[in-house]
């Protein structure tokens, strides 16, 4: 029998040649994009008046404070208030009262959180 020599090619020099196929996975969204910190600090450092919705309630003040569970709000007409974001259905700045009409703004027509 001839003794026969088996030649394979060499795997380095086929990776080099063939087009890498390189798989990206799609990264998962960031835990944090900080937009709640930018919202808070831009309305606080304005003072702007908000409108905050509780259940049924609707106050009225500027934000002086926040941290990861709560803001406290600041009012003319009452004593300053630290609520719990769980509670807070919606808030929004109180100028834009002015531009919906009368009928949108009742707070009892706001449909209940799922």
């Amino acid at each position: 029998m001839a003794n026969r020599k088996l030649i394979r090619p060499d795997m380095n020099e086929l990776k080099k040649e063939l087009p890498s196929r390189s798989v990206r996975r799609k990264q998962s969204p960031p835990e944090q994009t900080n937009a709640e910190e930018f919202y808070y600090l831009k309305q606080m450092a304005a003072k702007t008046p908000m409108v905050v919705i509780l259940g049924g309630e609707e106050l009225r003040g500027w934000i002086e404070w926040y941290d990861k569970g709560a803001i406290k709000l600041n009012r003319h007409s009452g004593p300053n208030l630290l609520i719990q974001k769980q509670y807070i259905r919606y808030m929004f700045k109180e100028e834009e009262l002015k531009r919906v009409p009368r009928a949108a703004k009742r707070v009892n027509d706001v449909p209940d959180r799922p």
